[in-house]
């Protein structure tokens, strides 16, 4: 029997012409254009009050208060918080830290990191909600904005309307205010780093260095513009911590929610009419949640990384639950667990006091006495010891041989102080230079010294020895380890 053989046909390439195209739009359609991105929308916050409003204007007030404050309170005859990098000094309180108390920075640094774990692991952005400089100084300028413009609704009408005289003065008293504020902010900045009340007189008189100028105005207008403009944006779109915080997130962490359950179907109706018969859930769409968002967010539709937790539509939600006369609670800080499963408020902290958390508490309370007692036991006396390179070892007069060292003593009080130099070791070591030098206060000085030890007390070699140095009432004392050499 024959198979009848396979043929393939030829592959013809389909050219789409010019007047055919797939993307070309078919006869008599309007050509129209797509936006790869939504155009950005203005939000006009509406101010609200209640208890988590309260808390986040008793942070701004705190925060500010230390922010603003703590450069011009004095602590004897210096600034009492001072970073002064050109003298590579800290002044923090009563305590003067130098470069070789790097330590301590990296301590801080792991008890904020730590302190982010654990704060969203409870009740996630906490920070950002209430503490975070930009939520901060965006309250401050919303209120300057009322205070100048009107609330939501006279602001969208200033907007909207045309340009006259008294919408350019409102325009320029708060954009006036509000380069007053962030420069002032720039100077506090700068004043951490810069003696403030120096820079202070120098920027009346503008006398003011190169980069103290440019800090000042780099911080002030970064101020104005992101606390002033781009508010929300800044936490959408530029802060990193929105798009990690999920992977710190769990069902048990305590978030601005939504009870859709109680709150659905949503939709308007009388003050007095009966829920059941019109088969209506507690939410009237008043739509104040979204009105009084910071980011624009409705939390009706479930937890958004935006959201930053700062319960102001929870506020909102129970003032409408009040005038309607239903139960607060329908916006309110719960977990994912809790909603499911109808826990009481009792139930749901014990879930959120779960093994993660006590775990991440311990560390931070661990870490934090750690510090406290390295910081309390602190000897403000720093020594570098370094060997003279120039000459290695050397016979003296006297059948002595001796080593040259050169010591770096640091004095981290805030008084002058004279301390004695000894050394021990070897038989008969002795310092045959000074030994006892005198220091400034929260000053270090190179110092010379020369050992000696007689001839026949050691072999041939490195020796150990060790550097004692302490002040007149051997409260601040420290040995150094170093090597003594004897030659062949």
């Amino acid at each position: 029997m024959n198979t009848p053989s396979c043929k393939t046909s030829p592959v013809i390439p389909i050219v789409p012409s010019a007047d055919k195209s797939p993307l070309a739009p078919p006869p008599g359609a309007d050509a129209k254009t797509m936006a790869l991105y939504a155009a950005h929308q203005k939000i006009y916050p509406r101010s609200t009050e209640g208890f988590f409003t309260r808390w986040r204007w008793v942070l701004v007030f705190l925060t500010q208060l230390a922010f603003y404050g703590l450069p011009w309170l004095e602590w004897g005859q210096r600034q009492m918080v001072l970073f002064d990098l050109a003298a590579r000094r800290f002044y923090i309180f009563k305590l003067v830290l130098y470069p070789q108390d790097f330590i301590y920075l990296t301590g801080i640094l792991v008890i904020s990191a730590l302190s982010l774990f654990l704060f969203t692991a409870v009740a996630g952005r906490l920070w950002c909600g209430y503490a975070c400089p930009q939520t901060v100084y965006t309250e401050i300028f919303l209120w300057l904005e009322k205070l100048t413009e009107g609330d939501r609704s006279a602001r969208l009408r200033l907007d909207a309307a045309p340009w006259t005289m008294e919408k350019i003065g409102r325009k320029a008293a708060k954009n006036f205010l509000w380069l007053a504020v962030a420069l002032w902010t720039g100077l506090t900045f700068v004043g951490y780093f810069s003696p403030i009340r120096e820079l202070g007189g120098d920027f009346i008189q503008r006398h003011l260095s190169g980069w103290q100028a440019f800090w000042i105005f780099f911080y002030g207008f970064a101020t104005y513009g992101a606390a002033g403009y781009m508010r929300e944006q800044v936490c959408k779109h530029m802060c990193p911590y929105a798009r990690f915080q999920s992977a710190m997130f769990d069902k048990d962490t305590l978030v601005v929610t939504y009870d859709a359950e109680r709150g659905e179907p949503r939709g308007t109706r009388a003050k007095k009419a009966d829920l059941a018969l019109l088969n209506l859930g507690a939410c009237i769409s008043c739509n104040l949640c979204v009105q009084v968002c910071p980011t624009g967010i409705d939390i009706r539709n479930g937890l958004q990384y935006e959201c930053i937790g700062c319960g102001a539509c929870a506020d909102a939600c129970d003032a409408v639950m009040d005038k309607v006369g239903y139960a607060r609670g329908l916006v309110k800080y719960s977990t994912e667990n809790a909603l499911k499963h109808k826990w009481t408020r009792a139930q749901t902290w014990r879930h959120v006091l779960r093994p993660r958390v006590l775990i991440y508490s311990a560390i931070l309370i661990s870490i934090v006495v750690a510090m406290a007692v390295s910081l309390a036991l602190r000897v403000p006396l720093k020594v570098d010891v370094v060997r003279d390179r120039g000459a290695l070892a050397r016979m003296a007069p006297g059948g002595q041989i001796e080593n040259v060292y050169r010591l770096q003593i640091m004095n981290a009080t805030e008084s002058g102080q004279r301390f004695r130099i000894r050394v021990e070791g070897l038989p008969g070591v002795a310092v045959v230079s000074d030994s006892e030098v005198t220091i400034d206060s929260t000053q270090s000085r190179w110092v010379p010294v020369r050992v000696q030890v007689p001839y026949t007390a050691a072999v041939a070699g490195s020796h150990t020895i060790h550097f004692e140095i302490s002040n007149q009432d051997n409260s601040d004392k420290v040995v150094e380890k170093s090597v003594f050499l004897v030659p062949r």
